[in-house]
């Protein structure tokens, strides 16, 4: 029996379920897009309200534990000793850190631009113990100290820092220091030894 022999009410019949097939399907594909754009409208609002309620907790972290800064000597007060005492005062004084760490501040060198002097100087960081007295690596911060040569001598001396292997410039004042800092330096560096066979 060929197409031509159904009778035409079952034709209609046909063409009825198939039109209804396709319906539903149409209606289906188009529940499950709605439902896949409402998840994906889901996961960004989640994502902006994760941001903003860690944007809010960091304001009030920073309200009650504001970024602590110290009085900087001006270009005229500066000397190399001067320099290195004031990053120990600036060191000690803002930057909170378990007593178990040490660190040491030293001049490294001066460098001549055409309007700037620039002192560089390390704080070299390290946690000794009973085992290791002496560790074998250390964490060191970078602190560069510039002294513009055409500024008055009682403007403050500008001040900039980073940690080795970071790529972020910071300035005192600008931001809490975090203890994990020197921790993952040393840490990756205790695994760079320990994979490295003599």
């Amino acid at each position: 029996m060929d197409a031509s022999e159904i009778p035409k009410s079952r034709k209609v019949m046909f063409l009825g379920k198939d039109s209804e097939t396709n319906a539903t399907t149409s209606m289906m594909t188009a529940m499950m897009e709605d439902t896949q754009d409402k998840r994906n409208v889901t996961e960004v609002a989640l994502a902006l309200v994760e941001d903003a309620i860690a944007v809010a907790v960091q304001f009030v972290e920073e309200a009650r534990n504001p970024i602590k800064n110290i009085k900087w000597i001006t270009h005229g007060e500066f000397t190399v000793e001067k320099g290195r005492k004031q990053i120990e005062k600036f060191v000690l004084q803002t930057w909170e850190y378990q007593s178990r760490w040490v660190h040491h501040t030293e001049f490294i060198k001066k460098e001549e631009l055409s309007h700037t002097f620039r002192y560089i100087y390390c704080v070299r960081w390290s946690i000794p113990t009973a085992q290791v007295p002496m560790p074998r690596v250390s964490a060191t911060a970078y602190f560069t100290i510039k002294i513009n040569k055409s500024k008055p001598p009682d403007t403050p001396i500008d001040v900039s820092y980073i940690f080795e292997g970071h790529s972020l410039v910071l300035r005192p004042g600008m931001a809490h220091f975090r203890e994990e800092w020197p921790r993952d330096i040393i840490e990756a560096k205790n695994l760079l030894m320990e994979s490295i066979t003599f």
